[in-house]
């Protein structure tokens, strides 16, 4: 009992921030929203194209799908292929996940993790700013993602991996 109780709390403590980041990122899809008919007025009405914000829109878009992957997979709402899945017993899906959380999922973020992590360092090196004159000068900003959204799918993960020693 005082295992499960542990379990639980750290299950927790793991998800608190995939869940939270993911709640909030989904107010990237209401800044989209504003952005884009902003973006489509100044253009079609008053001929001004604005290509920082057409970039703001792209990077939204980017984020919210990068930061919400977590809280996704913690919904149970990622894709997945499930011909047989769902006709298998509530343990054996639990024996699946644990399983390909472990040696697929894992091991993948890992690798992500390290390698983008001298991509995004380089970049703050850098202080890298877009390509394209006009654009948004803060493009390390924007790459720093990956590395929040890998250490958030690797929590969430963990706290999956957790979830199959719990005894329901």
């Amino acid at each position: 009992m005082i295992l499960k109780n542990i379990n639980q709390i750290c299950q927790s403590i793991l998800i608190f921030f995939p869940t939270l980041l993911g709640k909030v990122s989904t107010w990237f899809l209401v800044l989209m929203i504003f952005l884009t008919a902003y973006v489509v007025i100044a253009r079609y009405v008053f001929g001004v194209g604005i290509l920082s914000l057409q970039e703001l829109i792209i990077y939204s878009h980017g984020i919210t799908f990068l930061i919400c992957a977590a809280y996704a997979m913690k919904e149970d709402q990622h894709v997945r292929v499930d011909i047989l899945y769902r006709r298998f017993s509530e343990r054996r899906k639990k024996l699946i996940n644990l399983i390909g959380n472990v040696i697929f999922l894992q091991p993948m973020l890992w690798v992500i993790l390290f390698v983008s992590f001298e991509y995004v360092s380089f970049s703050w090196e850098i202080k890298e700013i877009s390509a394209e004159p006009g654009g948004l000068p803060f493009v390390y900003l924007y790459k720093t993602v990956i590395v929040i959204s890998t250490i958030l799918l690797l929590l969430q993960s963990f706290a999956n991996i957790l979830s199959f020693f719990i005894n329901d």
